[in-house]
């Protein structure tokens, strides 16, 4: 088993892609909360630069020379913040990392076409703590209108997107203020912070109509797949 982050889609951890796409709107400084067999990120990003590139290892000489690289501008750092840590508590673990600024906060399982500019833009235009992206999630079953009378199917309709509700897409905008919410490892983002922002007129939302695929399953991970495989995935925005 390999930590969620690192299930890949067209041979890339998804991780990768979710980075990708910060890096297109000019994110390249990453903090990355590890948990459950995090030495895997470690060491994929520990050997980054040797898939990516050209190079030659003189074993005489203990040496290595890196002749192309096509590596990402990126600064990585990746923090222990323990394997049963919830969603909040891992936050609050790299307290010490981030500055005292605005920052980017997501998860590791799902992928979007989200502007991420504009999400910030419109982050500071609240002036609130912290700003989530509401998506109406992909419909998991075809619906069916039926002829009762025929005993026909009327019509068919496949995918279709959820009930019409609004539901926390993964992708923050928050101020340092937000860790004040966070009390210690046992906090679930989700559930006390983002509660405790809300009663506190705190929290905003942005609305995403566009793509949004999260991966909780098998059949998400083949959605992905799929949409990867055609001419343009839809969260390919670099």
């Amino acid at each position: 088993m390999r930590p969620k982050p690192m299930v890949e889609i067209g041979e890339r951890p998804i991780l990768w892609h979710i980075m990708k796409i910060f890096s297109a709107h000019g994110v390249n400084d990453f903090i990355i909360c590890c948990g459950y067999k995090g030495h895997m990120i470690k060491e994929y990003f520990a050997s980054y630069s040797l898939r990516s590139g050209d190079v030659t290892f003189d074993l005489g000489k203990d040496a290595v020379e890196f002749h192309r690289k096509e590596a990402e501008p990126w600064r990585v750092t990746l923090v222990d913040t323990g394997e049963k840590t919830m969603t909040g508590g891992r936050l609050k673990r790299v307290r010490d990392y981030l500055d005292d600024e605005t920052f980017f906060f997501t998860y590791g399982d799902s992928l979007s076409d989200v502007d991420l500019s504009k999400l910030l833009a419109f982050h500071r235009g609240q002036a609130t703590l912290a700003t989530l992206t509401a998506v109406q999630p992909p419909g998991r079953f075809g619906a069916l209108v039926l002829d009762d009378e025929q005993g026909l199917i009327a019509s068919f309709h496949e995918k279709l997107r959820g009930d019409g509700g609004w539901v926390n897409g993964g992708f923050f905008v928050l101020e340092p203020g937000v860790l004040e919410y966070v009390e210690g490892d046992a906090t679930v983002w989700e559930r006390e912070p983002l509660e405790g922002l809300a009663q506190d007129a705190a929290l905003s939302a942005y609305k995403h109509g566009g793509y949004w695929q999260p991966m909780d399953t098998l059949r998400d991970k083949m959605v992905l797949e799929d949409h990867w495989a055609s001419e343009q995935p839809p969260w390919k925005v670099w």
